[in-house]
């Protein structure tokens, strides 16, 4: 294997074990409350703290990233983002628990903020394109996939076990990112880059960086909510949340993967157009369905592929017509981007999480507004 594919491998595994933070411990979330003594709300609240703490972190390393070679911040980052999964399935109550998530998800931002630039500095413009693409769509897996391994490592042991597992993959990576670092590519970090803040002034990167966002985090949080209420509420089990996933990610990565081909035929803006009304469109009839009380597991299980099918036409064009947007500042762009997600996910599912105990109505609805103001800044965009 060439040393670029072996460096972008190793940038996808960091990358994925800061996503698999929060979707290899879904599984344990609603039995947490039990563990340690805790509420459903503040169970909820272990992934809403993971958000909050990777919003900060991707402001921290876009910062750092232009001060600091990658060589450094990744196998450092790692090393302690696995120290504190393993802190984490050493305590006994659930504010020190919530207290050491916020940590470690601002350690598992660095591989997502500077994947995109590092991919950039090693592949030709054709090729890194193809690398990133490639890289979203595996990305893409790890909601679907992280959440089974999880269910695995769940019935093997206890809560703890998935923290346990998290915190050896991360240290494994680091070593390895380590030994490799001295051929991952210096950024550039020259007077022509912006500021976070003149990033937010560029109009048209602050509508497409919105637009992207709030798409996803409209998935994410329905996603994030969805053991809890289909344990508790839908007459369903960890096994139906499985089998959700796995359908919704294959649909999500055929859609993406079709993408560009359509692109290229029917323009980016009337295929990332279709995408938001097909992902909306299917939001807010989930939304209608359950303000009528609908209670129907399947309902909210079929409409679930939609919702992904249309993130996944919109959402590769919708990243990267925003980092265009962004004026080539690759490593604060994705930054902010991603930041964005982080906060809108973690908002939204603070928000939803205490209606929870009612039905499905304030989840559908905090997923359904979420997207229909990304469409809204998407036209503006």
């Amino acid at each position: 294997m060439a040393p670029s594919l072996r460096l972008a491998l190793l940038l996808l595994l960091g990358t994925l074990l800061g996503l698999a933070g929060i979707d290899l411990i879904l599984p344990a979330v609603p039995g947490l409350p039990e563990a340690l003594g805790g509420t459903p709300v503040q169970a909820q609240g272990v992934l809403a703290a993971f958000s909050f703490g990777t919003g900060a972190g991707l402001l921290l390393f876009g910062a750092l990233g232009a001060a600091y070679p990658a060589r450094w911040l990744l196998p450092l980052a790692l090393t302690l983002y696995g120290a504190f999964a393993f802190a984490a399935a050493a305590v006994t109550d659930m504010p020190t628990l919530l207290a050491l998530r916020f940590f470690q998800g601002l350690l598992g931002a660095c591989p997502a903020v500077l994947a995109p630039g590092l991919l950039r500095a090693l592949f030709p413009p054709d090729q890194a394109l193809r690398a990133l693409a490639a890289m979203g769509s595996a990305e893409a897996l790890a909601p679907a996939l992280a959440p089974v391994l999880g269910a695995a490592l769940l019935a093997l042991g206890d809560w703890r076990t998935p923290f346990l597992a998290l915190g050896g993959a991360a240290l494994a990576v680091a070593l390895l990112t380590a030994r490799a670092g001295a051929h991952l590519p210096i950024l550039s970090a020259g007077p022509e880059r912006l500021a976070y803040g003149e990033l937010l002034r560029l109009p048209r990167f602050r509508a497409l960086g919105l637009a992207y966002a709030c798409a996803l985090a409209s998935l994410l949080v329905y996603v994030f909510a969805m053991p809890t209420l289909l344990t508790q509420r839908l007459g369903g089990g960890l096994s139906h949340f499985i089998g959700m996933q796995m359908a919704g990610i294959l649909t999500f990565m055929v859609a993406a993967n079709s993408a560009t081909t359509l692109a290229k035929r029917f323009g980016h803006g009337r295929v990332s157009t279709f995408g938001a009304g097909l992902s909306t469109g299917a939001l807010g009839l989930l939304c209608g369905y359950a303000a009528l009380g609908g209670a129907k597991l399947w309902v909210y299980l079929l409409l679930f592929l939609p919702v992904n099918a249309g993130l996944g036409f919109r959402g590769p064009l919708a990243f990267f017509a925003a980092l265009d947007a962004g004026q080539g500042n690759d490593e604060r762009g994705s930054a902010l981007l991603l930041l964005a997600v982080m906060v809108l996910t973690g908002g939204g599912t603070l928000l939803a999480a205490p209606t929870l105990p009612a039905g499905p109505l304030g989840l559908t609805a905090t997923a359904f507004a979420l997207a229909l103001t990304g469409v809204l800044a998407g036209r503006r965009g």
